[in-house]
């Protein structure tokens, strides 16, 4: 038989097992999906709920470039759907309308689809200050490409696109790099240097694993692409003659 003393103890009991849970939700404030992100380049599509979860946690926040942003102001300029931006480029429109929302971001490959289907260079989706027509392009004014859910970040050093030279700085967080499918670009040849970290670096059909201060040199046209392994954060320089990233 269940005396008074019993009943509040079982009460207190029950109370207490629960309390993890509350304290769990008011801590994180709102209920977030936690499922890994589509990194498949849109071929599987993601439920609302997930979406709209993901742009909370993942989106650009007030002062960071928002590529998605950049993608959409240039097709709407040049009065294209997405519907026709996917037939160009080969991509899902449902997997354009997330990277226009930035609830997903492509490989380099899928970017430059894009770009070709917009009719621009993939520069072009780099988003700051215009550089006036200097010599000089001073830290603070280095225009970005921010590759949201890749981790990725583009600095573009050279102070324009229409000169005979590109130099980009890329900081790549551990385990993230430009995709599983390999890209190219119209470019003679191009030099990669680690300046910090290590990367998984794939020209053509060759593995080569660079270390700090390390360098590799190819012709941009040959399929490639890279990882970084970690443990850390890796900074790498892309020098490209000419132009064509």
């Amino acid at each position: 038989m269940m005396t008074n003393n019993n009943r509040r103890n079982d009460k207190k009991d029950k109370n207490e097992t629960r309390a993890p849970i509350q304290n769990s939700v008011d801590q994180a404030g709102q209920l977030v999906d936690v499922t890994p992100p589509d990194m498949s380049d849109g071929q599987e599509i993601q439920s609302e709920a997930g979406m709209m979860s993901l742009a909370r946690t993942s989106g650009p926040t007030a002062n960071e470039p928002d590529l998605g942003m950049t993608i959409r102001r240039l097709r709407e300029s040049r009065q294209l759907s997405l519907k026709e931006v996917a037939v160009r480029s080969g991509l899902t429109q449902s997997f354009l309308s997330q990277v226009e929302r930035n609830l997903t971001s492509p490989s380099v490959a899928s970017l430059r689809k894009v770009a070709q289907a917009l009719g621009v260079p993939l520069a072009a989706l780099f988003q700051g200050p215009t550089t006036p027509e200097d010599h000089v392009v001073r830290r603070g004014e280095r225009r970005q490409l921010v590759h949201p859910r890749r981790q990725w970040r583009d600095y573009l050093l050279t102070p324009n696109l229409t000169g005979k030279l590109q130099v980009i700085l890329s900081v790549i967080e551990p385990g993230c790099g430009s995709g599983d499918e390999p890209y190219s670009h119209d470019s003679d040849e191009e030099c990669v240097m680690i300046l910090r970290g290590r990367l998984e670096f794939w020209v053509g059909s060759d593995w080569y694993l660079l270390e700090e201060g390390d360098s590799i040199v190819f012709e941009s046209r040959i399929p490639h692409r890279n990882r970084n392994p970690g443990p850390d954060q890796a900074e790498v320089l892309w020098i490209t003659t000419p132009p064509s990233y």
